[in-house]
């Protein structure tokens, strides 16, 4: 099937104008309901508009490729705009997007539409192919350089393949592979061949696809070749390449930085990658590596896992409250209804969760799956306090440290125990995963947590959550001030992070105050930035002002990367100021006696937490507070700069 069969005439707009993303979008998902492809128009713009909060496609060099794929598309199709003044996209790039397409998949097995796909991806590197569709004078003109350019890419892909019956092998190898699988992968595999074709370098590029694997390099290839280059966001099978010179970088840099990788590759000074097991799929044992990055990337698997369950399970856990009302200071409080017992259940069991998997994921981030069991089951016992020093009456959990403790030290058990065994007979290779692992890293993990662990970081615990709790008035604010300003340093960041998660392992403790604290911190910076756009316009350019509304809706939605365009382009005007806001922020809801029994949802969960008003006026008052710091240090810029971009 090629591009032109997907793309109707009637989806196809050369004149288009939009001021924002958000109306770009619409008018696009209007293109393509015209083409009969949806049968539910608004079940796809939100499938649409759910994939660009999770990363932008405007992927840069005046081009954006939206998509969604659902069960409210009829059958695979494409849409097409082309804006000449080019408009806002929050691109990777920060310019303009001028070209568009509209992607409408079928949620089935039939993934025809992503083989058009890659090819349109690779078709659009060419600058010359681009600026023919960007000043096409009509449907028909638009449709017909596609499909020239198509006929010309079919003919050299099948004289590359010839070619390649002839040689023995490749120069280089690569792998691409992005998050959705989608434009990025094909991109950077398009990228590294046209370069490595100028530098009259031999290459072959594997991509990992939301249709599957492609063009797979085979176990010869990747014996004879001088070098791997893995450009991809996502996990990728590394245990093929044991052995072998390995660069491990970012699916853009394969886009944006191609020469750079294949100079590097054929330097001969790549790092030789050595694999710590066959079912390796990470690059995270490349020594090329920091420690403090493989930490920092263990932690946030966890982290990234646990947060779901921790989410899901409190704010059920506060439904039940608000459930039973009725029996509001009673000790059956939250359980007194058959709904009000049916949310708390599922809730406690979903959130009791949180320290398994937070440690299981740690350690398998750090040891691959091997280590998920004892992990999970350091994590198990961290939640219990399981301890033999002390009855069972007086086992004190040793919560979210003892997880995080428990986490580290399976991943490192499990790489001393592989190494340990290694040297076994070959006939006892298959019983490692089966059995030795399992019974020895679960024995050894028990004995370590129940002995080692628990006792003291349990005791640590219990006195962290007495000292919480007999915190006086001044103490709290403090704290409030200190973690809501965490939450503005980074934007999303360790110190956001390591803020967020001490405020949802607050609420395991009944510490409800410091979540509200932090999600008021981190509610403060793009709220303050959307007020500073709305109210003076004449400090920022007209692409600026375009992201007003989305930062009303994520900063209200709790989401604190909504400010990181503005900080990266102006940090010094913009993080200072958002930072005393959200200090500001924390602090008064602290003052205040403010509570969330959920851990996220910003004013969505508004309803649930504890003196909601005051909550509303501390965030409100940080974003103010925010506002006039950046207005401040932010002069008015001229009339050109204003409407620049545009």
């Amino acid at each position: 099937m090629k591009i032109t069969d997907l793309l109707k005439p009637c989806s196809i707009e050369l004149n288009g104008r939009a001021a924002s993303k958000e109306e770009v979008i619409c008018k696009m998902v209007d293109l393509m309901a015209a083409s009969g492809n949806i049968r539910d128009k608004e079940t796809y713009k939100a499938g649409v508009f759910k994939r660009e909060s999770e990363g932008t496609t405007g992927i840069g060099e005046g081009i954006a490729i939206p998509h969604a794929k659902t069960d409210a598309v009829q059958k695979p199709g494409l849409a097409a705009m082309v804006i000449q003044e080019g408009t806002d996209y929050d691109s990777l790039d920060g310019e303009p997007v001028q070209l568009l397409f509209l992607i409408a998949a079928a949620d089935t097995e039939d993934n025809v539409h992503l083989e058009v796909l890659s090819r349109l991806s690779m078709l659009l590197m060419d600058e010359t192919f681009k600026e023919h569709l960007i000043h096409a004078k009509s449907v028909k003109e638009f449709l017909k350089y596609i499909d020239e350019a198509e006929n010309v890419k079919e003919e050299q892909e099948q004289k590359k393949e010839q070619e390649k019956t002839q040689k023995q092998g490749y120069d280089v190898l690569a792998v691409t592979a992005c998050p959705t699988g989608i434009a990025h992968t094909y991109m950077a595999a398009e990228s590294l061949e046209n370069t490595a074709k100028e530098m009259g370098c031999s290459i072959k590029v594997e991509t990992n696809g939301s249709g599957g694997d492609k063009n797979v390099l085979t176990a010869e290839e990747i014996a004879q070749c001088k070098c791997i280059i893995i450009a991809a966001d996502k996990e990728v099978k590394m245990a093929r390449f044991d052995g072998r010179p390995l660069i491990v970088t970012k699916v853009a840099d394969g886009i944006h930085k191609p020469k750079e990788l294949i100079e590097k590759a054929l330097s001969g000074t790549a790092a030789v990658y050595h694999s710590n097991s066959k079912d390796d799929i990470s690059g995270s044992g490349i020594g090329e590596e920091k420690l403090g990055r493989k930490i920092y990337k263990a932690l946030m698997n966890g982290v990234s896992h646990m947060l779901p369950f921790v989410i899901g399970g409190g704010i059920l856990i506060a439904l039940s409250y608000i459930c039973d009302g009725a029996n509001a200071g009673t000790d059956v409080f939250g359980t007194g209804t058959a709904l009000a017992r049916f949310l708390n259940l599922v809730g406690n069991v979903s959130f009791g969760m949180m320290f398994p998997i937070l440690a299981g994921y740690i350690a398998m981030a750090i040891a691959d799956r091997p280590a998920l069991m004892p992990g999970i089951v350091g994590g198990l016992l961290a939640k219990a306090g399981t301890s033999v020093t002390v009855p069972e009456e007086q086992w004190i959990s040793s919560g979210f440290f003892g997880a995080l403790i428990a986490g580290f030290l399976a991943g490192v058990l499990m790489l001393l125990l592989k190494r340990l065994l290694e040297k076994l007979p070959r006939a006892l290779e298959g019983t490692k995963p089966v059995l030795l692992y399992p019974f020895f890293g679960v024995l050894l993990m028990g004995a370590i947590m129940i002995f080692v662990v628990n006792p003291p970081v349990g005791a640590f615990n219990s006195w962290l959550n007495q000292g919480l709790a007999s915190m006086g008035e001044g103490s709290k604010v403090l704290l409030g001030i200190f973690l809501g300003g965490m939450m503005a340093i980074d934007f999303g960041g360790p110190f956001n992070k390591a803020a967020y998660v001490f405020g949802t392992a607050s609420i395991a403790s009944g510490q409800f105050d410091i979540m509200a604290a932090v999600m008021a911190g981190g509610m403060v910076p793009p709220i303050g930035i959307a007020l500073a756009t709305t109210f003076f316009k004449n400090r920022f350019t007209k692409s600026e002002r375009q992201t007003t509304v989305t930062n009303y809706i994520m900063g209200l939605s709790f989401i604190t990367e909504g400010a990181i365009p503005f900080a990266a382009s102006d940090p010094l005007r913009i993080i200072p100021p958002s930072i005393v806001g959200a200090a500001a922020a924390g602090a008064l809801s602290m003052l205040f006696g403010c509570g969330s029994r959920a851990p996220h949802g910003g004013i969505f969960v508004i309803g649930i937490m504890d003196h909601a008003p005051m909550f509303l006026l501390a965030v409100l008052a940080g974003a103010l507070i925010s506002m006039l710091g950046i207005v401040l240090l932010k002069k008015p810029l001229e009339k050109k700069t204003q409407i620049e971009k545009q």
